[in-house]
């Protein structure tokens, strides 16, 4: 009896997919209050190089893979080195940590750097409103996004911001939340 010719179709999903959400989770499951203490996964401890040689490769592969604003930016040529973009968030820490009514949210999509709320902008004037929001960004060179308060329908727009420019305005920025 002759034997049928069977073709055989294998699917195989690319493994540097699976390697890089890997790369970007967490290691540990604790609540961070900081973006340093949410420096917890592979990205954050490897070697840069190496760090850098895996998202590239996922880029071939996505066009948008989940990331931090700051290994984005190193590898674009815009920001030095991972230490460097750490610095802007420290930074930031360093300014809001300490205020009054500052809070810094964790939970945002994988592979990104949480951000910063003024909670007492919640409760607007005219109700409940999506509070100021201070975000990390590769946009510009400035790094951070200001995010006024915002109630009622559309988008908030963010304002590109510097770190001088959060320094020398958030008493302001406080006020008119």
């Amino acid at each position: 009896m002759p034997f049928a010719e069977v073709t055989v179709v294998l699917r195989v999903e690319p493994m540097v997919g699976l390697e890089w959400a890997g790369a970007i989770e967490s290691t540990n499951g604790e609540l961070a209050a900081t973006p340093a203490e949410a420096r917890r996964s592979w990205i954050d401890r490897a070697d840069e190089r190496q760090v850098l040689a895996l998202f590239e490769a996922v880029r071939r592969m996505e066009t948008s893979p989940p990331s931090p604003w700051w290994l984005r930016a190193v590898a674009r040529g815009k920001l030095p080195s991972r230490a460097a973009g750490y610095a802007v968030e420290d930074e930031v820490t360093e300014l809001l940590g300490d205020r009054p009514g500052w809070v810094y949210v964790p939970w945002v999509n994988a592979g990104e750097v949480g951000y910063w709320e003024f909670v007492p902008s919640e409760s607007g004037v005219y109700g409940p409103a999506e509070p100021t929001t201070v975000q990390f960004t590769d946009r510009h060179p400035g790094w951070v996004d200001l995010l006024p308060a915002h109630r009622g329908p559309g988008l908030r727009q963010p304002i590109d911001f510097t770190i001088a420019d959060l320094r020398a305005q958030i008493e302001d920025i406080e006020l008119i939340a």
